[in-house]
């Protein structure tokens, strides 16, 4: 019993000593966004258009680095996210549109607000790799309709049912020496909600299954230009 406490007490001691070597700060960036979708279509395979997405997205992050080679992040984002797809079709509504229409071009996009939970792995003074999941809770909603070059109709809204309200997804990216980030992003959820309808009764997302992904460029998401070791080299 007496070996057994000691043991305990020192594991407790370890943890302790490692607990107030882990230095915690916080760093912020914003990223430029180069998306595409996964989608199927009605049950068929179809491609989307890459879309370059500046504005607005922005993180904060607290870090957590338990060693100079090991670490913790979490945080908060505003994200714009979205997928452009050339190959969409009116739907038939209750009022008795046709079913067979031109393909139209259609543009979606939202303002996520994203939680995000990860690790660091690698020299956390110089290049290193990360990966993590995130939730997003869309906010405010854009499609654009285009038929040929001409935008024929703008829909937007608040916290809109027209997509998911919860998106979340795995990330992975590799941080550089002076702060150059690049990450890619998968999402698990699909970005439109297939269920909504419209007042005349159309569905007019029904069958239209997109995952977005992106890979995104960044500077100084887990540095700031005085970055210092989180915890310094020992000398022998």
């Amino acid at each position: 019993m007496k070996h057994f406490f000691l043991l305990s007490l020192s594991c407790i001691l370890l943890a302790v000593s490692g607990f107030s070597q882990t230095k915690t700060y916080f760093t912020s960036g914003g990223e430029m966004i180069f998306s595409l979708a996964n989608i199927k279509y009605n049950g068929n395979n179809e491609s989307s258009t890459l879309r370059w997405a500046p504005l607005i997205n922005v993180e904060s992050m607290v870090n957590a680095d338990f060693t100079r080679h090991f670490g913790f992040f979490s945080g908060l984002a505003i994200r714009n996210v979205g997928f452009i797809f050339d190959n969409y079709k009116m739907p038939a509504s209750t009022k008795g549109l046709a079913v067979e229409t031109p393909n139209y071009k259609k543009k979606f996009r939202s303002y996520n607000l994203g939680i995000p939970v990860g690790i660091k792995i690698g020299n956390l003074r110089k290049t290193f790799v990360y990966a993590g999941y995130e939730i997003e809770f869309p906010f405010l909603y854009k499609e654009k309709t285009f038929d040929g070059g001409d935008k024929i109709k703008k829909t937007t809204g608040w916290f809109s049912n027209r997509e998911n309200w919860l998106q979340h997804g795995f990330l992975v990216g590799i941080e550089f020496t002076h702060g150059f980030d690049l990450k890619f992003k998968y999402y698990m959820s699909s970005f439109l909600n297939q269920d909504f309808t419209e007042g005349d009764g159309a569905k007019p997302y029904a069958g239209l299954d997109a995952h977005v992904f992106f890979i995104s460029i960044s500077s100084y998401l887990f540095k700031n230009t005085t970055f210092q070791s989180p915890l310094p080299d020992k000398k022998l």
